[in-house]
């Protein structure tokens, strides 16, 4: 997958994996710092984000989960698969 050249990133990464590895300055995209529980709860308020939400985790498996609630919710979301580790591949290749 490419990552969109429009849109919002959702970081689901907790703050620790966040702070070893920023993407601030990686991507040119806004981002934004969710929690899968408030995905699953409903209680993100992510509709007012400018489509589509690509949704990223350390390795691809909480962002598939995340973005298929998020389509539940009526919006445009994908998962980037592989994480941020295929993320940081893609964009230094």
């Amino acid at each position: 997958m490419t990552l969109p050249t429009a849109g919002t990133l959702i970081d689901l990464r907790p703050a620790e994996l966040r702070f070893a590895q920023p993407l601030d300055g990686v991507v040119t995209l806004p981002i934004v710092i969710v929690s899968l529980d408030s995905i699953e709860n409903g209680t993100h308020a992510l509709a007012i984000l400018t489509p589509p939400l690509t949704v990223i985790c350390e390795r691809g498996v909480r962002s598939g989960l995340a973005a298929r609630y998020l389509r539940a919710d009526g919006l445009d979301a994908h998962a980037y698969p592989g994480g941020v580790p295929a993320l940081l591949r893609e964009l230094s290749g």
